[in-house]
């Protein structure tokens, strides 16, 4: 009975970490910005969430409706004002994720002060399908198989528009080479604009189903970021699969290392797993060498 809710735990958490972990593998794969304030934009979405549902009894599966849009436009805004300077400017990729660490790092604390303006520094939550389900004698929440099916059909449908459609085939051309995919008349900024404000749109669903069950601060978007970045890595940068499986390993092996060894060593085991997969992989489990 142990290693089954072990095994169902860890099948949820992976869920909400690969969810996370999308919109930053678009926005880093195809656009080359390492966006530092990916976790901050999700803890936003979080509290744009539970302002819905606590003022007007919205829920926040409709709320998804009006955030994951709205921070679509936001993002893409956002490339346009911000990022597409440093994109002009940059001579190489490198450069770019130079500059663009450089850029986000202070927008994270931009939209931290927005947050904690608004919300102050306490800590919020509400329960929203919070009924436990028993699932193989097992007890698991409802919200939390939910956030794991979003991941998977999100995970796939992105898989299936990157690969069987036009303008996922030009994404995924960014991504391997910008340069080559200028000489097929590709527009790579449009391309990248798009790329950029889809992983925004992706990072504001996810912090709206994490909502349901998480209790939310204003400064702990580092967090998110930090469990995003590590995903990534794992997957193999810009491939979506990748990611999904990555955060469904990475969610495994915690919640088993808590059951069976120690809390207290989840964080050292994550580390651990993530340093064993770059040694063995240094491109990610799904990247491609030479990259």
């Amino acid at each position: 009975m142990a290693l089954i809710d072990a095994l169902l735990n860890g099948l949820t958490l992976g869920g909400v970490y690969a969810l996370i972990a999308m919109g930053l593998t678009l926005q880093y794969g195809v656009a080359r910005i390492m966006n530092l304030a990916y976790g901050q934009m999700l803890i936003a979405a979080a509290f744009a969430a539970y302002a819905l549902f606590t003022t007007f009894a919205l829920s926040p599966l409709l709320g998804l409706l009006l955030i994951a849009p709205a921070a679509f436009a936001l993002n893409w805004l956002l490339y346009q004002l911000l990022l597409t300077p440093l994109v002009r400017r940059a001579r190489t990729s490198e450069a770019l994720e130079v500059d663009s660490i450089l850029a986000t790092f202070g927008l994270l604390f931009v939209i931290e002060g927005i947050v904690l303006v608004i919300f102050g520094g306490n800590y919020y939550n509400y329960d929203y399908l919070g009924q436990v389900i028993t699932l193989l004698g097992s007890p698991i929440k409802a919200n939390r198989l939910l956030a794991l099916g979003f991941a998977v059909v999100i995970g796939v449908g992105l898989y299936l528009v990157l690969h069987h459609t036009r303008r996922g085939t030009a994404l995924r051309a960014v991504a391997v080479s910008p340069t080559s995919a200028q000489l097929v008349a590709i527009d790579v900024r449009k391309a990248a604009a798009f790329a950029f404000a889809l992983g925004g749109g992706l990072v504001a669903a996810s912090g709206t189903l994490v909502s349901m069950f998480f209790t939310i601060n204003a400064s702990m978007g580092v967090v998110f970021t930090m469990k995003a970045l590590i995903v990534v890595i794992m997957g193999g940068v810009g491939n979506l699969m990748g990611c999904l499986v990555a955060g469904l390993l990475l969610g495994l092996t915690e919640s088993l290392v808590a059951t069976f060894v120690s809390p207290g060593l989840t964080l050292a085991v994550t580390f651990g797993l993530f340093l064993l997969v770059l040694i063995i992989r240094p491109t990610g489990m799904f990247g491609k060498a030479g990259a």
